[in-house]
């Protein structure tokens, strides 16, 4: 892939949404690997036929949608559980992946993915950028987004990397505990290298 791509990476809460809408509006195509992880589960996916085989149709509402809250319970507190999901949906989001990121017509791309760096997918980018938050405002983010109990989101959490791993790796860092001008202000310092090592 000769195209240069920029992995946006965080924990859940974050901020990663927020910043990839920011990269967005200066016209950068964006790969979302949670949108991608949505889409080849979609009614008739040969990965929803196959998790409704393994879990049984209690999985899936009355029109067939997978009940992703369901299935993230099981996972979480099923270590087998999660690995076997993980086994099966992993190679076929990234070949969906890599297929978006081939057809970016922008500069440069992003792929913003919360587990870049605990997956193969970090091999797939140029350049690390991860959005840094205190746990604190992780939790309590998280928790107003999606009306999680804060026990769920300590559990994926902790399943994934800790800040202090993830900072680590990086190769641009966006501080996420302040305003959103702050916020924009980082995104546009970062925007504008990216398009100085893509010249």
């Amino acid at each position: 892939m000769s195209k240069f791509i920029v992995g946006l990476t965080g924990g859940i809460g974050s901020g990663k949404s927020v910043v990839s809408r920011l990269f967005e509006e200066k016209n950068i195509a964006v790969v979302d690997a949670d949108v991608v992880a949505r889409e080849v589960v979609q009614p008739g996916t040969h990965g929803l036929l196959e998790i409704i085989q393994h879990f049984g149709t209690s999985i899936v509402d009355d029109n067939g949608n997978l009940l992703r809250a369901q299935l993230r319970e099981i996972i979480f507190s099923n270590a087998d559980e999660k690995e076997w999901l993980e086994k099966l949906l992993h190679p076929i989001i990234n070949t969906e992946i890599r297929k978006q990121l081939a057809a970016a017509s922008s500069r440069y791309a992003i792929l913003s993915s919360p587990l870049l760096l605990e997956t193969q997918q970090h091999l797939l980018v140029n350049r690390i950028l991860v959005i840094d938050a205190s746990e604190e405002l992780q939790i309590q983010r998280a928790m107003q987004r999606d009306s999680n109990h804060p026990e769920l989101i300590k559990a994926i959490m902790n399943s994934q990397l800790s800040r202090q791993e993830r900072c680590a790796q990086a190769n641009d860092i966006i501080q996420n505990h302040g305003s959103l001008d702050e916020l924009i202000e980082q995104v546009e310092k970062y925007h504008q290298l990216y398009l100085e090592l893509t010249v």
